[in-house]
């Protein structure tokens, strides 16, 4: 794996960093590089982030590196849909907890991203100009920061991916309709999706022509209208241009914080914005329950088919045994990978590679994740459940809660509702967990 960006010594300014990593970035000899209707194109994948919202789930790995259907990550979904889509050229912008992403990427190779020239390259976080701060403080902050190696990388068209999303879209129809329509940046709408907030995303209003007349970030008052995907093709000079301008707005030692605060509002203020309405499965899984949903929707096959022979969605795996069911077991409508043992009830659930239910256990409407052990007479019901943890008690979500159970906790007591166990915690009567206290 080429990780562009080397730790900046000291004294050390953002500019001069990326200065020094153009030389890594470069696309090859003198005009290489992908193009979609005669254009240079450029692939930028956010994979920073603590991803908070997700609590003991991101505690120790970044949110792109989480566990999705059993065997892929949440960043699958967009590298996936970058080789199918035909762009190559993808850089990931990181921030937090880096091992446990690029430990999976593995130079890209499963996505066929892995070029002499071009392909997958991996940005460490850089210190922002703005702040001096080494994590950034949104994602527009993030392309600013990254606004050399952009430049020099010369890019007609700037393709920006959060990495967090369960869905398949073909970028590059995305970018023909952006050249189509002279669209200074297009953004991928999609109707808001049931049992979900308009007030956490970008709410647009659209006009018959396509072009965005109103955005409001995260609204208190919704607007009623589709929302975005955090899907952006932007035409790169008009980005890099309105980056150098919000820049030079900005008070120091602030930053610019996330694309809705003053990015896409400077866009939808020049009437420069357009829209491009997603058709088909779109999911935001920042959010526990959010997570849990999308496992249940994929299970009742309103999700994303992942192994669809024209789009499949690719990963990096180690192999393990096949999935052994015992004798006496049942399973029924559930996902059971690879390296699993099961000799007790699994319904409705998706087990990742090396989870051992045992005899007289119960796993019900669950997600549990790689190498988790739910012990003899214990019942697991409306949960995710993280890697290497023990279940020997009850644990359920509840009625319309769901239970998370952090990577390495021994479950002896039961566990009920929204409650979230710590990674290593040992559960035992009367424990308390931080969300009893919030």
């Amino acid at each position: 794996m080429r990780l562009s960006r080397p730790p900046a010594g000291p004294g050390q300014t953002a500019g001069q960093m990326a200065r020094f990593s153009t030389r890594s970035l470069s696309s090859g000899p003198a005009g290489r590089g992908t193009r979609v209707a005669g254009k240079k194109v450029l692939v930028l994948i956010l994979a920073g982030g603590k991803g908070e919202r997700l609590g003991v789930l991101t505690q120790e790995r970044a949110k792109p590196a989480l566990t999705f259907g059993g065997t892929y990550r949440l960043i699958d979904f967009a590298l996936s849909n970058c080789m199918h889509s035909g762009l190559p050229d993808v850089w990931v912008l990181e921030e937090y907890q880096l091992h446990t992403l690029n430990d999976h990427l593995t130079n890209g190779r499963p996505w066929d991203l892995d070029r002499t020239y071009g392909g997958l390259e991996v940005l460490p976080p850089s210190p922002d100009t703005l702040t001096g701060a080494l994590e950034d403080a949104g994602n527009a902050d993030a392309l600013h920061a990254n606004r050399h190696l952009i430049r020099s990388y010369a890019p007609d068209v700037v393709v920006v991916l959060s990495a967090d999303h369960v869905y398949t879209l073909d970028y590059a129809e995305v970018i023909r309709h952006h050249l189509k329509v002279g669209a200074a940046v297009t953004m991928v709408t999609t109707d808001l999706p049931a049992g979900e907030d308009a007030s956490r995303f970008g709410n647009v209003q659209v006009t018959k022509g396509g072009r965005v007349k109103r955005f409001a970030y995260k609204p208190g008052e919704p607007l009623g209208g589709p929302i975005t995907t955090e899907v952006f093709v932007y035409d790169a000079p008009a980005l890099l241009r309105t980056l150098d301008d919000l820049r030079a707005a900005t008070p120091d030692g602030q930053g610019l914080g996330d694309f809705g605060h003053a990015l896409i509002p400077a866009f939808v203020k020049a009437k420069s914005a357009h829209a491009y309405a997603l058709d088909g499965y779109w999911l935001d899984v920042g959010l526990p329950g959010a997570y849990f949903r999308a496992h249940q929707d994929l299970l009742a096959g309103r999700s994303v088919r992942l192994d669809t022979p024209e789009w499949p969605v690719l990963s990096s795996s180690i192999p393990r045994m096949p999935a052994r069911i015992a004798q006496g077991a049942r399973v029924e409508d559930s996902l059971v990978s690879y390296g699993c043992h099961v000799q007790g009830r699994v319904i409705r659930s998706v087990l990742s590679p090396g989870v051992t239910v045992e005899a007289g256990a119960v796993v019900e409407d669950a997600v549990i994740l790689r190498d988790a052990t739910i012990r003899a007479g214990a019942h697991v019901r409306r949960a995710i459940v993280d890697e290497e943890a023990v279940i020997a008690a009850r644990v359920d979500g509840g009625s319309g809660g769901v239970a998370v159970i952090g990577a390495r906790a021994h479950i002896a007591a039961p566990v009920k509702g929204d409650t979230q166990v710590e990674p290593g915690r040992r559960w035992r009567k009367g424990s308390r967990s931080r969300t009893d206290d919030e």
